[in-house]
C-alpha cells in the first residue's frame, strides 16, 4: 500500500500560531477520525514531510515522536511509519482565537494548555485586534472544532461582534477575558469586569492616591482596551472628588507635580518615566505612577512600580475547566493591586 498524497490530509495553516509540529499531529489525528487514514496505512518519511511541506526535519521528527508517544503510529525498521491505532475515542478539538501575542496572553495560553488533557488538539489563531480577520477565521472554522475559546478585543469593529460570534453553537463557546453583554444564549464565560475592577482597585489605593491633586488615565486612541476602563476611572474620581483627565497622547503632555498617572501600555510607562526623570520629579512623592498588568520587571524598575492586574493564570485555568466540565456559567476573575514605591 502506497502512502496517500500528503495534500489529502495534511494542511499547514500559515494563519495559525499553533506550532507546526502540533499542526502535523492534529492533521493526522483528524485524518484517522475521518477514515482517510486507517490501521496499517503507511505514512510519508520524515524526509518527505520535510521536503514537500517545506518544514525543518526537527519539526517532522517532533510530530512523529509525539504520535508514537500517543500510540497512534509505529515505526518498522527498513519500512517506515504506519498507523498503529485508530480507536482514538473522543478528543477535544479546540480553536483559540486571541487578539494578540503578548507575555500576558502566553500566561493564559500556557495555563489553559496545562490544565487540559494532554491529548487535546489545540489550534491558536492571532487576529491582531482586526475584526475582519477575526470574522474570516471564525467563519472559516466554525464547524471544525468541539470548542471555541475567544478573546474579543478589536480596534476596528465595523459591525457588532456578537452577530458573528452568535453563529457558533453556544454549547461549544467559551468567551474569555471580556464579556459581550449583548451576546445571546447560554454559554460559558471567564472574564474581567474592567469598570468595577478598576474602580475597586483604585479604592484600595485611596490612601496612597490622596496625596495627589490630579489623576490622569493614559488611554491611547485606536486601542483595543475596553472603554469600561475609562468608566471605572471616572466613577472613582467623581466619587472621591479628584481632578482628573483622560490623556490620549502622553508624548504631547507636560508632566506636572502632584499628579498620579495610570498607564495601560508599556510604551507609555517608559515615556512617563523618562518625562518624570527629565523634569526632576521624584516618583512616588511628587508624581505617582500606576501601571496596568503585572510583570516581573515592574517590581524591580524605578524601585518598584505599582500595578493593577488581573490573574492571567487563573483566566487560563478557569477557561480549561469550562471546556472540560461543560460549564454554562459566567466566572469573574477580579483585579488585584501590587502597591509599590511608585505611588
Amino acid at each position: 500500500m502506497k502512502p496517500l498524497d500528503l495534500n489529502a490530509y495534511i494542511i499547514i495553516d500559515e494563519y495559525s500560531s499553533t506550532p507546526k509540529y502540533k499542526q502535523l499531529v492534529n492533521c493526522i489525528y483528524l485524518a484517522i477520525e475521518k477514515g482517510i487514514l486507517q490501521k496499517k496505512s503507511p505514512l510519508p518519511s520524515i524526509n518527505e514531510l520535510s521536503f514537500k511541506l517545506e518544514l525543518s526535519r526537527d519539526t517532522a521528527e517532533k510530530a512523529y515522536r509525539q504520535l508514537r508517544k500517543l500510540g497512534i503510529i509505529e515505526s518498522v525498521p527498513g519500512k517506515g511509519y504506519f498507523i498503529n491505532n485508530t480507536s482514538l475515542g473522543s478528543k477535544l478539538k479546540i480553536c483559540l482565537l486571541f487578539n494578540k501575542l503578548s507575555a500576558h496572553k502566553k500566561i493564559i495560553y500556557d495555563s489553559f494548555v496545562q490544565n487540559l488533557d494532554e491529548e487535546a488538539m489545540i489550534d491558536l489563531y492571532i487576529y491582531n485586534n482586526s475584526f475582519p480577520l477575526f470574522k474570516k477565521l471564525l467563519l472559516d472554522k466554525k464547524d471544525n472544532y468541539t470548542h471555541y475559546v475567544i478573546i474579543p478585543h478589536f480596534t476596528d469593529s465595523s459591525e457588532a461582534p456578537e452577530e458573528v460570534i452568535d453563529q457558533i453553537d453556544k454549547n461549544k463557546l467559551v468567551m474569555l477575558d471580556k464579556r459581550i453583554g449583548t451576546l445571546a444564549g447560554d454559554y460559558s464565560g471567564v472574564y474581567q469586569n474592567f469598570r468595577n475592577d478598576l474602580y475597586d482597585a483604585l479604592c484600595e489605593m485611596l490612601e496612597s492616591l490622596s496625596k495627589y491633586n490630579t489623576l490622569k488615565l493614559v488611554f491611547p486612541q485606536q486601542s483595543y482596551f475596553p472603554n469600561e476602563i475609562v468608566e471605572g476611572f471616572r466613577m472613582f474620581c467623581n466619587q472621591y472628588a479628584f481632578n482628573y483627565e483622560v490623556v490620549h497622547q502622553l508624548a504631547d503632555k507636560d508632566i506636572k507635580n502632584s499628579s498620579a498617572f495610570i498607564t495601560l501600555t508599556e510604551d507609555d510607562l517608559v515615556i512617563l518615566a523618562e518625562k518624570a526623570i527629565k523634569a526632576n520629579l521624584e516618583i512616588g512623592k511628587q508624581i505617582g505612577i500606576i501601571s496596568y498588568n503585572e510583570t516581573p520587571l515592574k517590581k524591580l524598575i524605578l524601585n518598584g512600580i505599582t500595578t493593577i492586574s488581573t490573574d492571567f493564570e487563573q483566566l487560563g485555568i478557569q477557561a480549561a475547566k469550562a471546556v472540560l466540565n461543560q460549564q454554562k456559567e459566567q466566572l469573574h476573575v477580579p483585579f488585584y493591586v501590587k502597591l509599590r514605591n511608585s505611588l
